[in-house]
């Protein structure tokens, strides 16, 4: 998407973007170019927002309800997925963006993503000993979710940062912004 598709059937002076640095680039996320750590950072703390809100409340559900490790763990996956996808779709739907092309958008900005950091805060919370059996109330269940919610973010900041820096993942998302 080049700086022109941002402004389709608007009037706009681009003799203003002379001397702003960030113009052919829009903060480090253009296609081609090194996106910058902060842009992944902000891209993973949006996804990581999802994530959580998601795998808390299917952490929660599955351990009040009492069920085994296996249906917890898929409910709070699915539901990461889920509330991490529909961040992005309220916002670009806010743009102006149709239902149908919103889906892909979010599909497209942020599956990887979410998968990176699904993958590795669950794999902290599975070799954490005693953590699968804690319960709602120990501290043990939050500082292994919350621990692992830390390193995800730490590995899927990268991921992020490489994938922007190549026009793909959260990137597709900032032509609507």
């Amino acid at each position: 998407m080049t700086h022109g598709d941002h402004h389709t059937g608007t009037a706009h002076d681009h003799t203003g973007h002379a001397a702003d640095p960030h113009d052919g680039d829009h903060g480090g996320h253009a296609k081609g170019s090194g996106a910058s750590w902060s842009t992944a950072a902000k891209a993973t703390l949006h996804c990581l927002v999802g994530c959580a809100v998601g795998e808390i409340l299917g952490m929660a559900v599955g351990t009040a309800l009492a069920w085994g490790n296996v249906p917890t763990m898929i409910l709070a996956i699915a539901l990461a997925f889920v509330f991490g996808y529909s961040l992005t779709l309220f916002a670009v739907r806010r743009a102006g963006l149709d239902l149908r092309s919103a889906i892909k958008v979010a599909l497209a900005a942020d599956t990887v993503s979410i998968a990176v950091m699904e993958l590795v805060d669950n794999a902290i919370i599975a070799v954490t000993p005693g953590a699968m059996d804690a319960q709602l109330s120990d501290g043990l269940f939050w500082s292994a979710l919350l621990g692992g919610f830390a390193i995800a973010f730490l590995v899927t900041t990268p991921v992020n940062k490489w994938m922007i820096g190549r026009g793909k993942g959260h990137a597709v998302v900032h032509a609507y912004h």
